[in-house]
């Protein structure tokens, strides 16, 4: 439930909305979650991974679980097709390799490298050696629960009154994406923050249109990771200013330092990028929209809280989703955090309603706990 992507967008959308495709395209997508579908936009996605292949080290089936997803996933006809746990997450410097360059160039971003500096993503992956880089969980002194349990949190208006603050805190992990407010609604979306899921853009269009509802920084902290949606060359570029705590040096961020965003811990470590062909995995197993095959096709992409819902779901043993669409959505704000009621506009960038689907889907198979009220 991101802000649009820029000015061409906001300009795109507006042309929609006059001629009613918002509706239109809402009314058509609305249904059973029809799974992968061939007809792609781009090339056919091939899903190998190119380089070094490790296993997913962030993912856990542990048995200390007494419902873990991985064994709802295996009972489940439909999902158990669909998903990959092995499939890597995050993209390091030890997976850079000419195959996967090779590989990635033949997709745009999100999902590849098309068009973009080869200097400039071999610059940024060769900064993310750390050990840690290569890991969503990674060691930080004390061993992992035996059952890995997350809360991934949105930004929708159902929160707003749910008192769900300790629930969501009493989670190992807890993920927060782009506006994410919590001074004033503590009781409603707890206080912990474990990884912050963000595009450069998004995180910045967040802080710019909800400053006056209170986002006025980042989630910071010395435990806490960001985790880089990498839609564009600017994330490469920002992430690998973060990472050595200078000012970005070109682009649409010239000038920017990172440290005002994430803090002065500048270290690897405190970083994550999520591998574009996870992104493309994602889109064409779980949420491969209609809109792809529309005028606003390359406007289309999961929207950040689909992202990180579904690292999440390919990372831990037990997923709780908070603030994410459901089918009385119409019933609350566009966000918890907004003073008056603002209804929720399904822009033609992210396909809401799929998403809906797909949670209502995986929250009926036992693999997702969907708040719901």
């Amino acid at each position: 439930m991101g802000p649009p992507r820029g000015p061409l967008c906001w300009l795109l959308l507006l042309t929609a909305a006059c001629s009613g495709i918002l509706l239109a395209l809402y009314s058509s997508a609305v249904g059973p979650y029809p799974g992968p579908r061939s007809g792609a936009r781009n090339a056919t996605w091939s899903g190998t991974f190119f380089g070094r292949e490790v296993s997913n080290a962030g993912t856990r089936k542990s048995p200390h679980c007494r419902h873990p997803l991985s064994l709802a996933i295996q009972k489940h006809p439909h999902f158990r097709a669909l998903f990959n746990l092995s499939t890597p997450v995050l993209l390091s410097g030890g997976l850079f390799a000419q195959e996967l360059w090779d590989s990635l160039s033949q997709y745009k971003a999100p999902y590849g490298w098309q068009g973009l500096s080869f200097q400039a993503i071999n610059s940024t992956l060769s900064l993310l050696n750390d050990s840690e880089s290569s890991k969503l969980f990674a060691a930080s002194g004390k061993p992992l629960p035996n059952c890995v349990r997350c809360a991934v949190v949105g930004n929708g208006g159902i929160l707003n009154g749910s008192r769900q603050g300790l629930n969501i805190d009493a989670h190992d992990y807890v993920f927060r994406l782009n506006g994410a407010v919590i001074k004033g609604f503590e009781k409603d979306v707890g206080t912990k923050t474990s990884f912050y899921g963000f595009t450069v853009n998004t995180m910045k269009n967040s802080l710019i249109s909800y400053r006056n509802l209170g986002f006025t920084s980042v989630p910071q902290g010395q435990d806490l990771r960001y985790i880089f949606i990498p839609s564009d060359i600017r994330d490469y570029v920002m992430l690998r200013s973060a990472i050595l705590g200078v000012p970005v040096p070109e682009g649409p961020d010239k000038g920017d330092r990172p440290q005002t965003y994430f803090g002065p811990e500048a270290s690897a470590g405190k970083f994550k990028l999520l591998h574009p062909h996870f992104i493309g995995y994602l889109r064409e197993r779980f949420l491969k929209s209609k809109l792809m095959n529309t005028n606003f096709g390359d406007l289309y992409m999961p929207s950040t809280g689909a992202l990180m819902l579904l690292t999440a779901l390919h990372t831990c043993d037990q997923v709780s989703a908070y603030g994410f669409i459901t089918s009385n959505y119409w019933k609350f704000s566009d966000h918890y955090f907004e003073r008056i009621k603002k209804p929720l506009i399904f822009y033609v960038n992210h396909d809401l309603s799929l998403e809906a689907t797909l949670w209502k889907d995986l929250h009926k198979a036992g693999i997702l706990r969907l708040y719901q009220r």
